[in-house]
């Protein structure tokens, strides 16, 4: 997909808003002998779906909320001791501009692809173990419905943030959409083989 317009190409799961051609940049330092700091920050910026253009250089799209995320993230650095400017990117060359993109479908589709994972490797497998093992029991089919509803925010979380429309995301709205057909057939199972027992 081109990305010379990226006007009405990409919206938010949030709000359906367009991606504007505009883009927010934050440049920051904390003090170097505090990973906990750095880890803090870094942790925040991409709660909020940064992409890293470089160490301690981050991009956003230039939305409203995302806006307001970057003012607390620099509330915070402020706090842990460091610095930051901000910017507003309005006149973004064509390279760069692929890079931003490019840079953010990839860290979706890496999302999209951990929950793919996540679904096959964990969920999956952790029903299968529990008919091997007979354990038809409600308190077990609540535990894999715990787990299902941390797939289902996960999920949501990455929708979110995808502005870009990245690759994976039915890949990983069909394994999670599998994994909850499970649970209702190993809950109807545990139903069946616990009905009137006290």
């Amino acid at each position: 997909m081109s990305t010379d317009n990226l006007s009405g190409m990409a919206t938010s799961r949030r709000t359906k808003a367009p991606v504007k051609e505009t883009w927010l940049l934050l440049i920051y330092k904390v003090p170097s002998d505090s990973s906990r700091a750095r880890v803090a920050v870094w942790r925040e910026l991409k709660r909020l779906g940064g992409f890293y253009v470089q160490q301690a250089v981050c991009v956003l799209p230039d939305r409203e909320d995302l806006r307001a995320g970057l003012a607390k993230v620099r509330e915070r650095v402020t706090e842990l001791g460091g610095s930051s400017v901000f910017l507003t990117l309005t006149d973004v060359d064509d390279d760069a501009r692929t890079q931003f993109v490019e840079g953010f479908r990839s860290q979706s589709a890496k999302e999209y692809a951990e929950i793919v994972e996540e679904c096959d490797t964990k969920f999956v497998k952790e029903i299968e173990f529990e008919r091997f093992r007979e354990n038809y029991t409600f308190e077990e089919a609540e535990e894999i419905r715990q787990d299902l509803e941390k797939l289902r925010r996960w999920l949501a979380k990455v929708e979110g943030r995808d502005w870009m429309d990245a690759e994976g995301k039915e890949l990983a709205r069909s394994k999670v959409a599998d994994c909850e057909r499970m649970l209702e057939e190993f809950e109807a199972d545990v139903y069946e083989r616990t009905e009137g027992k006290v």
